[in-house]
């Protein structure tokens, strides 16, 4: 995933349709819910006072006014469908209207004060959150069924609010089954995202910010969570979007000026987010990473529907432009090189493994390997595939591929080791004359130092980890050559053909290099090293590519200013 707050070179257009002073409230509006189906848009104030807006031959108008007069409206949600609003008030009160405006039911929570509310993608189930930072059910008819389970508050007495209650809707598909999609947060930086309002076992989030407010994509795979952070370097807090995946997985930060953020939006199409900024708003552009992949003249990628649970996966001829068209369960990812690809799924079993599928040029699945790690991290060569956990890395020599057997992608059978394979936790100094670990507990262990890039070449397999350091180990060998510390975290890293140059993306957007061959001397012994963070820094770059043959080439996909790709060849 790609960020730009920039308003030139976008992934969507820059232009707004209209710019109307909608005039009406003569408080402060507190509450904007917008019903995408009717495209309606209703707001309310700090007295209370809701208006109903529709655009009529153009402009916008008043197309009803609703003031209670006893008190202010906390959160107003439209379902899915856009027939039913849920209106929450502070004292307690619900009304539940239609969309031509009449009350279907209300009711009063005695002794509750609301701040919440959210309806279930299918419109059964409605959230409404209190002050007290509890969140309960009921049905869609004013029931109560029971209250949210809160493991993300565990430790926590007092001291928070809620301040999200998201639940994407589903319109667009799920990039798996049974994928969270309830989000719920807390001022204090705690949030938990659940596959459903009874989930035990959520994904949790601590980070270290305030958050302010939360919004889903409009397919729901990646979750916006804005608010404001300390640095120990500046004297005030800085606005911050943290991005993560359904899963709790962190993508990318995006840092926003301006002194106080209060809320975030997705555009439509999930190409651009909105962020209310003091009297601003910002708009920044998403470039999202997508599963895909290029081969022996095929373009390979993946895409949901709706109306289907697994992944479309096309393989596309670009000569011919014949396309072949595969249904995978679960994919995780698609990595390619020279003349294959890999498909990343995880297997329908108890026991959580994971499936690397070989396929060719039209998509004939080739071999197969049962993987004991997560594949967060995934790069391929002409020979080899490589997949890292957060602790450990899986390396497979896949070039003498032998017949596939449709029949091992059902089985949960533990596979005897070859020597094609070998698996090794981050915190090993293998001296490449083992063949790694055999016991998969053990690359299983937590690490302090987490992995978060991998890349490899014909000569290494290079490892990054969230402190700075790179690892490198021989091919084919895989032991430990060298470490070297960066400036910075890698998000995602590459080597050039002949290895000895590395093109480093870090969480932030930024492009920077190091050269394993670049001769230096070490301030504290004196003596002369080599490896060298190069000060060459491009700003918000979004993906690169080295070039195949044996000069320093390098293809830039920038985010800003022009859409045309950056070609460097030098680095001196």
């Amino acid at each position: 995933m790609l960020l730009d707050a920039k308003l030139k070179g976008l992934a969507a257009p820059s232009n707004l349709s209209m710019n109307q002073t909608l005039e009406g409230h003569s408080d402060t509006v507190k509450v904007i819910t917008w019903n995408e189906k009717h495209h309606k848009l209703t707001t309310s104030d700090q007295k209370g006072l809701i208006i109903v807006w529709i655009l009529y031959k153009g402009a916008w108008y008043e197309e009803m006014i609703n003031d209670r007069n006893k008190s202010v409206v906390c959160d107003m949600k439209w379902n899915t469908e856009g027939q039913k609003i849920c209106i929450a008030y502070e004292d307690g009160a619900i009304i539940m209207g239609s969309v031509d405006w009449n009350r279907i039911w209300g009711k009063e929570l005695k002794g509750i004060k609301l701040s919440k509310v959210e309806w279930s993608p299918d419109s059964k189930i409605i959230l409404f959150g209190t002050n007290t930072g509890e969140v309960h059910i009921y049905d869609n008819i004013g029931n109560s069924i029971g209250a949210v389970s809160l493991p993300c508050l565990e430790g926590e007495v007092s001291g928070y609010n809620l301040v999200s209650v998201e639940w994407y809707n589903g319109k667009s598909g799920y990039r798996e089954e049974n994928c969270p999609q309830l989000a719920i947060a807390y001022d204090i930086g705690r949030c938990q995202i659940m596959r459903h309002e009874f989930d035990d076992e959520p994904v949790l989030l601590n980070i270290t910010m305030t958050i302010v407010s939360l919004k889903w994509s409009c397919k729901g795979d990646v979750l916006a969570i804005a608010g404001s952070q300390k640095t120990s370097s500046q004297d005030r807090d800085v606005n911050i979007v943290q991005f993560y995946n359904p899963f709790g997985q962190h993508l990318r930060t995006l840092k926003v000026p301006g002194k106080e953020m209060k809320a975030v939006s997705w555009e439509g199409s999930s190409l651009r987010i909105s962020l209310a900024v003091d009297s601003f708003i910002y708009f920044a552009n998403i470039r999202p990473d997508y599963k895909w992949g290029y081969f022996a003249n095929t373009l390979v990628y993946a895409f949901t529907k709706p109306e289907r649970s697994e992944w479309v996966v096309i393989f596309r001829d670009t000569k011919s432009n014949e396309r072949y068209v595969k249904y995978v369960r679960n994919l995780i990812s698609i990595t390619a090189a020279a003349e294959h690809c890999v498909l990343v799924t995880r297997a329908d079993d108890a026991n959580m493994q994971h499936v690397l599928v070989l396929c060719n040029a039209i998509g004939t699945p080739l071999d197969s390997r049962y993987i004991g790690i997560e594949p967060c991290f995934m790069a391929m060569t002409a020979g080899y595939v490589v997949a890292a956990s957060r602790e450990a890395f899986y390396t497979w020599n896949y070039k003498s591929t032998r017949k596939f057997n449709t029949s091992e992608l059902t089985q949960t059978i533990t596979r005897k080791r070859d020597g094609t394979e070998k698996l090794f936790h981050a915190d090993d100094v293998p001296s490449g004359a083992g063949e790694g670990i055999q016991d998969i507990k053990k690359a299983l262990a937590s690490t302090s130092d987490p992995v978060c890039a991998v890349c490899v070449s014909e000569k290494l397999v290079v490892l990054g980890r969230e402190s700075g350091t790179i690892q490198c180990y021989s091919l084919p060998r895989l032991g430990l050559e060298n470490k070297y510390v960066l400036n910075c975290p890698p998000y995602q890293f590459t080597m050039n053909s002949n290895s000895t140059k590395l093109a480093i993306i870090d969480i932030s957007g930024i492009l920077t290099f190091f050269d394993f061959e670049a001769k230096t001397t070490n301030i504290q012994t004196g003596r002369e090293q080599y490896g060298e963070h190069l000060k060459f820094e491009r700003k918000d770059a979004w993906d690169m590519k080295w070039a195949d043959s044996q000069y320093s080439g390098l293809q830039i996909s920038p985010s800003r200013a022009e859409t045309n790709i950056l070609v460097r060849m030098e680095f001196q």
